[in-house]
């Protein structure tokens, strides 16, 4: 993994057979940001991604082996339990270009992994809701 900062951004490369949220959680932890945007694309293998079912408060899960483009990865940063929490939902596409997306537990690149990290001047938290059964943001101060 590579790494450039750059103001309030932080350009990451992330390569080949390394796992993506893993390296990006470190990212953050290592300078500081608690609250931030990523966005990124690449080429990723053993995704595992899933859909929340409120009525079960379960994620529904499912995992692919081979290789995908990731059309695009959206996330967070938020403080959850004092460390910094990357909520992500992803795009991907197969090789007949069939998209499929949905929350992302964990990837690895496959061929190349580019992500920008936007560090957010805030203190957005993370608190657990019970009617949910999540961590939500929370936007007032404690």
């Amino acid at each position: 993994m590579e790494v450039k900062q750059s103001g309030q951004d932080f350009l990451a490369y992330i390569q080949k057979d390394e796992p993506v949220m893993k390296n990006l959680t470190s990212i953050c932890k290592k300078n500081d940001i608690f609250n931030g945007q990523i966005s990124g694309i690449g080429a990723v293998n053993c995704i595992e991604i899933g859909a929340y079912d409120l009525s079960s408060k379960k994620y529904l899960r499912k995992i692919y082996k081979e290789i995908h483009e990731l059309v695009s990865f959206q996330g967070n940063v938020t403080l959850k339990d004092g460390n910094p929490f990357i909520h992500a939902h992803i795009t991907l596409a197969d090789h007949d270009l069939v998209t499929r997306g949905g929350h992302l537990f964990e990837m690895k690149v496959a061929v190349v992994g580019e992500f920008i990290i936007r560090k957010v001047d805030s203190n957005v938290y993370r608190e657990f809701n019970d009617d949910i059964g999540l961590a939500v943001w929370c936007l007032e101060e404690k």
